[in-house]
Order: structure tokens, then C-alpha cells, then sequence
């Protein structure tokens, strides 16, 4: 083979390579980019307050708690590790049996003078719900960051001088609960991302509106725990017009909702 032809092939093999990799080059590049523009995830402004709520309350503190409280006459407690839970509640029923309830990640239990007992299965939902429903309420605003739970920001207002963010809450039927009809107001203060009042309407038994105002606010071991007055309302008024029904001295005064003797456990 001469020179010249040898020089001629060197050449062509060169120009191939380069065409070769530049191809390659551009496969990639242009996957990296498609890579690089997916579009993140977008954080709602109810969720996000809501966020601040639960890290304001006790944030990621909630998922290993374990404490215990006095409620109405009864004691309750709860221990939740990540996923898991456990919930229970003791008391002394009539005749003086001792009862104690107990539901572990959705399965609830009766042990009556410690020995377990059989419910039927409406009597077991009952009872799980009161015990699911008390813990709930004494650990928001901690359960909001459910899947099952959707938050709607529906602007602020201003309740005896503070600025709230106001959220509804409404839930999915599947993951939602019993009562997962229910339709709930959140007013999120904007200086500290407490709950300081909250509102609910429910349709058992009639049906009905009620208002919670807090008091009595106290952090055991960087958990937030705080009790409540329980106000009535028409059964027709607007969750958003509550708080200026509150102010006017226009609710009615139900009850309280107080955790006694709140104890932390290792």
C-alpha cells in the first residue's frame, strides 16, 4: 500500500470516530436534559402551613412519642414508632370491672379484669373510634399530615388581634375515617404556626357545629399539649364566620376538653 492511500484511510477513519462519539455525545446530553427539567413536586400554601403547625407542635418528635394522660376519669396512652402505634385507655366501668382497651395499628382489643373479651364487631368499632378519636384530638395537630387529609388555604382573618392563616380541611373516603364527611377549619396563628382554634361540623346524631378555643398551653419533653373550650354554634353557620360569632360572645359554651397529668415515657 503507498503512502498516499495510507494517509487517505488514516484520515477517513478519523472522521467517522468524531461523527460517532459527537452522535453519542448528543444522546446523552439531550437525556440529561430531560432529566433535569422533570418538574418538581409542587407543596400546596395548606399544606406547607400546616407543616409549620405540626413542627410548631412537635414535629418529628410525634413519630417515636410515648405519653400518657388523664381524661374524664379515664387514662389514656399512646406510643407511636414511626408507622406503628399503639393506643390505650383504662378505666373503671360499672360494678367495678376494670376495663382496658387497647388498639395496635387499626386492631382493637377489650380486656375486661385483664382477661381479653369478644365485642361484636359494631361494638369493637365503637369503642375503637372513642379511643382513636380522643388521641387525635390531643396530639393535633399531629395526624394532619395524613395522606387521607386535604388542605385548602382559604386566606387570613384576625381573631382578638392576631393574624391567622385560615385552612380547611376535608378528607378522602378511603384512609379517611368513619367520619370522613366531617368538614373542619383550622386558624394557624401567623406569628407562632399554632393551632389556636378550630372548627368541625358533623352529621351523627343530628348533626352540628361546634368551635374550639384553646387554653392552658404547655411543651412536656418538645411536645405542645393544650386544652380547649368547646363552643356551639347554629347548626347552619358557616365554619368561616365562627370566630367572629366567638368575638361577639354569640357561642354557647359546652364543655372542656382537658388532658390532666400528661406524663412522658422512654
Amino acid at each position: 500500500m503507498n503512502k498516499r492511500l495510507l494517509l487517505i484511510l488514516t484520515l477517513l477513519s478519523a472522521v467517522l470516530y468524531s461523527c460517532n462519539f459527537s452522535g453519542f455525545e448528543s444522546q446523552e446530553t439531550s437525556a440529561n436534559t430531560k432529566v433535569t427539567n422533570q418538574p418538581e413536586a409542587v407543596i400546596s400554601k395548606g399544606d406547607l402551613i400546616i407543616s409549620k403547625a405540626i413542627k410548631a407542635h412537635g414535629g418529628d418528635l410525634y413519630d417515636q412519642a410515648h405519653y400518657s394522660f388523664d381524661f374524664r376519669n379515664k387514662h389514656y396512652t399512646f406510643h407511636n414508632n414511626g408507622s406503628s402505634f399503639t393506643y390505650q385507655v383504662q378505666y373503671q366501668a360499672r360494678k367495678g370491672n376494670a376495663i382496658k382497651d387497647i388498639l395496635a395499628n387499626g386492631v382493637f382489643a377489650r380486656f375486661v379484669n385483664d382477661k381479653e373479651t369478644i365485642l361484636s364487631e359494631r361494638d369493637s368499632a365503637k369503642h375503637a373510634e372513642a379511643l382513636n378519636s380522643v388521641i387525635y384530638f390531643a396530639t393535633l395537630p399531629h395526624k394532619l399530615s395524613d395522606a387521607a387529609v386535604n388542605k385548602v388555604y382559604e386566606g387570613t382573618t384576625t381573631i382578638k388581634g392576631e393574624t391567622y392563616e385560615v385552612i380547611k380541611i376535608y378528607f378522602n373516603e378511603e384512609g379517611g375515617g368513619k367520619d370522613h364527611d366531617d368538614t373542619y377549619y383550622y386558624w394557624i396563628n401567623s406569628r407562632t404556626s399554632t393551632v389556636d382554634y378550630l372548627a368541625y361540623n358533623y352529621a351523627v346524631n343530628g348533626g352540628g357545629t361546634r368551635f374550639r378555643s384553646y387554653y392552658n398551653r404547655r411543651n412536656v419533653r418538645g411536645i405542645v399539649f393544650q386544652d380547649y373550650i368547646n363552643w356551639k354554634a347554629n347548626k347552619d353557620a358557616a365554619l368561616a364566620t365562627l370566630p367572629q360569632l366567638f368575638e361577639k360572645g354569640q357561642l354557647k359554651e359546652l364543655s372542656r376538653i382537658e388532658t390532666e397529668n400528661v406524663k412522658h415515657h422512654n
